[in-house]
């Protein structure tokens, strides 16, 4: 299996995009990498890290995108940046699957533009693995990349993180639920009420409304919402969990008395604390394109990276791309109901 890595994306490049790399080639002797990015600074990381073996390779490209450029003209005019080269070695046949920490909309808009979306799907989305504290982690999808849905949207969501639940998580028939102001099936906005009516009527587990406050205690495997919503869920939850733990660890260490109370707690913390960490699921998967496609974290380090490369191997195996693609009939089954 051969993966494209963008090691010039997110934060913590080049440096913790060929840690994660290297780690990962050691962990699972299945996978070749290939870098894309300025030829010299990734030989360069790749020699620090001592790696010296024949599954890590480097292509070059000389341009970068920013955070703080528009998406698609940087996707347009860069055709050298690492990104942009990255996804076109995917169209190619090159790799199986592209992951990148850069920009998000680069990413979003290069995988409509360069890959294509899968037939019959009218919007892609961008899903995150949410964390649940002492339980199974559930999928939130969409998280920022349609921040104005239709119903039809939403069911596409329902279904395509479904797919993703299973094949790559490994979640047999996962739950599904839809975020709204209430559990009851006439709560919403016109938008939630006839994505209730379509997810209803499709194959998946749905089982029906859940409210905001339910998310974090793993209410469902898939939590379905627009992405203006899940976008504030996630950012919340992370803000919410950060300053928890922070508190905790201040309080704890605050006086003498209680330092004995911190140290019997460090583990009980550092277990909730490897919970909460985004690093350790690896990233977000954009479903609906023709490609696979993964988005890391900005400020993901090694550990991420290495998680990200990791989880991308279901992702291929599964087959989660053409699963979408044969799903659409149903999509279209319930739509066609609706007329």
């Amino acid at each position: 299996m051969k993966i494209i890595l963008d090691g010039m994306g997110g934060d913590n490049a080049p440096e913790a995009i060929v840690e994660g790399a290297v780690n990962a080639v050691k962990e699972n002797s299945e996978i070749e990498i290939s870098l894309v990015g300025n030829e010299g600074l990734l030989t360069s990381e790749v020699e620090k890290a001592g790696y010296t073996g024949d599954r890590i390779s480097v292509t070059g490209a000389e341009e970068v995108i920013t955070n703080d450029e528009a998406p698609v003209k940087a996707v347009r005019s860069k055709k050298d940046s690492s990104l942009v080269k990255g996804l076109r070695m995917v169209k190619e046949g090159e790799g199986d699957v592209f992951l990148s920490a850069g920009s998000t909309g680069a990413l979003l808009a290069g995988g409509l533009l360069i890959l294509g979306r899968v037939k019959g799907i009218d919007r892609p989305t961008l899903a995150a693995v949410y964390p649940v504290i002492g339980k199974q982690p559930s999928l939130l999808t969409d998280t920022g990349a349609n921040a104005e849905c239709k119903p039809n949207n939403l069911l596409e969501f329902g279904i395509m993180g479904s797919i993703y639940m299973e094949k790559v998580i490994g979640r047999a028939n996962p739950t599904v639920g839809l975020v709204n102001n209430g559990t009851e099936e006439g709560k919403g906005t016109t938008l939630t009420k006839a994505a209730y009516e379509m997810l209803s009527r499709s194959h998946l587990n749905f089982i029906g409304n859940v409210e905001a406050r339910e998310v974090p205690d793993g209410a469902c495997d898939v939590i379905v919402t627009d992405g203006f919503t899940g976008n504030a869920i996630i950012k919340l939850t992370e803000g919410m969990g950060l300053m928890v733990l922070r508190e905790m660890k201040r309080r704890f260490t605050a006086t003498a008395k209680a330092k004995m109370g911190a140290m019997l707690l460090k583990d009980q913390l550092m277990g909730i604390k490897k919970e909460f960490n985004y690093a350790e699921y690896g990233g977000a998967p954009i479903l609906g394109v023709k490609g696979g496609l993964l988005k890391m974290h900005g400020s993901s380090d090694a550990l991420a990276v290495k998680q990200t490369i990791l989880k991308a191997v279901p992702y291929v195996e599964q087959r989660v791309v053409e699963t979408i693609e044969n799903s659409v009939l149903e999509i279209e089954e319930i739509l066609v109901s609706e007329q």
